[in-house]
């Protein structure tokens, strides 16, 4: 009896998110905090351009700007020495002048006083401004540290670790109750996640042993010398379905392995890599006259050879099988180019081919499990229809992504980008 297949061990968090794009100014972007803070700091603004006009307004009707003095000079000689106000000095003997220059003389005196008021409140104003945005800015923090505790815990979430809870303590508030609703639900989605990847591990795993057991029943049948024609021919047909079912299984386990993050990581050259793909596909591509161009610069990634090589091996079999000149009546030779390169800090491997045209709205339908461009989920014998799917998977585990591109012509180009 097969031992059953542990679930797979929790990844650790991983050191690169491709969802996670850090903007160019990170001070400039809009936070909730910068918005808390300029809403804060704004409604302090106006209340005190509001408070020191209010102020001013009412200081100016006191002192009662522009107005004749409550007083006036009638009768006798008065001299006044004022360096303030000299055309008090300098007015003549008429009492109406000196009434007039006197009016002018406090009137002046009143509007220093209030222009010095108001330079003043607004020096004023402008420092307790600050203090009040720095303030805001403090407080928005303190309000907000639960939501930036969430907002982590989400991302280690979204790297394929459903293990991480937030447990948010505190007063029962609106940000406590969302951070206990999304605890919750990810509780909810590790129990599927997990069921999910164990049934297909155990189904798996169960399904390779009855597929040896046949494969090498079958083996032994056609080794048989005395066995009919009929007898040799419905063996090998019986093997070929075998190896296909053993390759579908093999694709089942290794999709739902790549879904998690990469555990076991190492330098791992691209370029290698896509060469050693070439050169597994070049008898093949031989076989359907397909010419395979390929151009690789070295590139080094941290990551699992293993299955990295597996993407190459799935991208270069699908350019071949998938091409011109493996329908029957071509006219035109087929080829295949694969190249790798650095682009941006990232690793790039490139895989082109002539081929039937390609809708676009066809595309993402590419990558899901048993979907084939035009064709029934299993009536094709040049695959399980899991090549694509795996190759997106693996590369999600590492961190990059795939994407596909028709050809102008037909065909496709592969991209698939991995961090270095």
């Amino acid at each position: 009896m097969s031992s059953t297949p542990q679930p797979p061990a929790t990844p650790p968090r991983p050191t690169w998110d491709p969802r996670r794009v850090e903007p160019p100014f990170p001070l400039l972007r809009p936070t909730i905090r910068i918005r808390l803070t300029l809403l804060y700091g704004g409604m302090f603004l106006i209340a005190g351009i509001l408070l020191l006009s209010i102020i001013y307004l009412l200081a100016a009707q006191a002192v009662h700007v522009g107005n004749e003095l409550p007083f006036k000079i009638i009768n006798g000689s008065v001299k006044v020495s004022s360096d303030a106000c000299p055309a008090l000095v300098d007015a003549g003997g008429s009492q109406d002048e000196f009434n007039r220059a006197l009016n002018d003389c406090v009137n002046h005196q009143r509007q220093e006083a209030l222009d010095d008021l108001l330079s003043r409140s607004l020096l004023a104003l402008l420092g307790l401004s600050v203090i009040a945005f720095a303030f805001g800015y403090g407080m928005a923090g303190r309000v907000l540290a639960p939501l930036g505790r969430i907002t982590r815990t989400a991302r280690q979430v979204a790297g394929s670790d459903l293990s991480r809870r937030i447990e948010l303590d505190g007063p029962d508030d609106e940000l406590k109750e969302l951070a206990d609703t999304f605890d919750d639900m990810l509780e909810r989605l590790q129990r599927a996640f997990t069921a999910q990847q164990r049934f297909v591990g155990n189904a798996s795993h169960e399904l390779r042993t009855p597929l040896a057991i046949n494969r090498t029943l079958l083996e032994v049948q056609l080794s048989d010398p005395s066995a009919p024609p009929e007898l040799q021919q419905l063996g090998k047909t019986l093997l070929a379905t075998n190896e296909r079912s053993e390759q579908l299984v093999e694709g089942l386990l290794l999709l739902a392995r790549s879904d998690n993050q990469i555990v076991e990581r190492g330098p791992v050259d691209i370029a290698e890599v896509a060469s050693h793909a070439v050169d597994q596909v070049r008898a093949e591509a031989e076989a359907k006259a397909v010419e395979i161009r390929s151009d690789c610069a070295p590139v080094v990634v941290q990551g699992n050879g293993v299955l990295l090589e597996r993407i190459a091996l799935n991208l270069v079999q699908n350019a071949v099988r998938y091409n011109v000149a493996s329908a029957k009546g071509a006219e035109e030779p087929g080829w295949v180019e694969v190249s790798t390169r650095e682009e941006s800090g990232q690793a790039v491997l490139l895989v082109a081919n002539t081929g039937p045209v390609v809708p676009a709205y066809e595309i993402d339908n590419l990558f899901e499990p048993f979907r084939r461009l035009r064709t029934e989920r299993t009536g094709s014998d040049k695959g399980v229809g899991l090549g694509l799917s795996i190759a997106r998977s693996v590369a999600r585990g590492h961190g990059g992504r795939i994407s596909a591109v028709p050809r102008e012509g037909g065909g496709l180009v592969m991209r698939v980008t991995l961090p270095v």
